[in-house]
């Protein structure tokens, strides 16, 4: 049986009938890599299809989000956009795939980089980087690609499924420097004053965490002051990072930004809202690529109405 610790992977812990169907989810993920990639693409979308069919709440939680996000869109526009997040989410499984089971030669073929020397002039200042990201359904893809080039320290957060879990913190092991539970923010720190790069996502409702309601998409949104606390610990700049997928199947394009300015500064509620800023400026540019399905606005503000049923 296995142990709910993110431990690395030993087949012959996971063989409970429990586990056979996330063994047979695994399987199909290593077929699904086998496929040139333009195929993995193509089936990556119909897989994405297959998931917007089967979802049932999960869609009104989409058309939740998109209409209080984008008001200014027509019911059609956001209906396209509903439809395209699903098939990305598809694609991200194939990509995940990818992640796992391609070599790096062959992924290189597919990344550019646009903004590194933002990066590196911050590594060259002596400060310690974080690279902002936000959950689109191409992070797990950007981490790896980014890996290819420069060491990379990613945070990690416990899956429920221990076959899973393992298979999953084995495999980013084996490319990240890196790979820090959310738990163990001071190995986290240490990396991040070593100058190892490192991933960060704050954009989820983590109600038990200490939270300020700042903008974002035009709501006042629960927003971690996780990150400001990071950067201050460890001297570090916040990159905005973000991969995007091309629309002519070539491949991705990592883009850094320079720093946020003045970050972090000494007020949470304003460094939160410079970190959301950061997230909404590719939310807007690539709607389609953000992960929808989240209840990103559940925790409201006291006494204002929950958005979902």
């Amino acid at each position: 049986m296995g142990k709910k610790s993110s431990i690395l992977f030993k087949p012959s812990d996971y063989y409970s009938p429990r586990f056979w169907p996330t063994w047979i989810a695994l399987g199909l993920l290593r077929l699904l890599s086998l496929l040139p990639y333009r195929a993995g693409l193509f089936t990556g979308r119909l897989i994405g299809r297959l998931i917007f069919l089967s979802s049932g709440q999960r869609k009104n939680i989409v058309d939740i989000n998109l209409a209080h996000c984008f008001p200014e869109k027509s019911s059609r526009e956001r209906n396209q956009i509903k439809t395209a997040c699903y098939q990305n989410i598809g694609i991200s499984l194939f990509e995940m795939a990818m992640c796992w089971w391609w070599t790096d030669e062959k992924l290189e073929a597919l990344v550019e980089i646009r903004g590194r020397e933002h990066l590196d002039a911050v590594l060259e200042s002596d400060r310690g980087a974080i690279l902002l990201a936000g959950h689109f359904t191409s992070l797990e893809i950007s981490g790896r690609l980014f890996a290819l080039f420069m060491p990379l320290q990613v945070m990690y957060r416990t899956q429920r499924n221990d076959l899973f879990d393992s298979f999953l913190f084995t495999q980013r092991s084996s490319y990240f420097v890196n790979t820090v539970s959310r738990k163990n923010i001071r190995q986290l720190i240490k990396g991040i004053k070593n100058k190892i790069p490192t991933w960060y996502a704050p954009d989820q409702d983590f109600k038990r965490e200490r939270n300020v309601f700042a903008p974002f998409m035009g709501i006042a949104t629960a927003t971690i002051t996780a990150s400001s606390r990071l950067a201050k610990s460890s001297g570090a700049a916040m990159l905005p990072f973000y991969p995007e997928r091309k629309k002519d199947g070539t491949g991705y394009i990592l883009h850094i930004d320079a720093p946020l300015e003045n970050f972090p500064g000494s007020d949470d509620l304003q460094d939160a809202g410079a970190v959301n800023r950061s997230i909404e400026k590719y939310v807007r540019l690539f709607p389609e690529n953000y992960i929808w399905i989240y209840q990103r606005f559940k925790t409201r503000p006291s006494g204002e109405r929950s958005f979902y049923p």
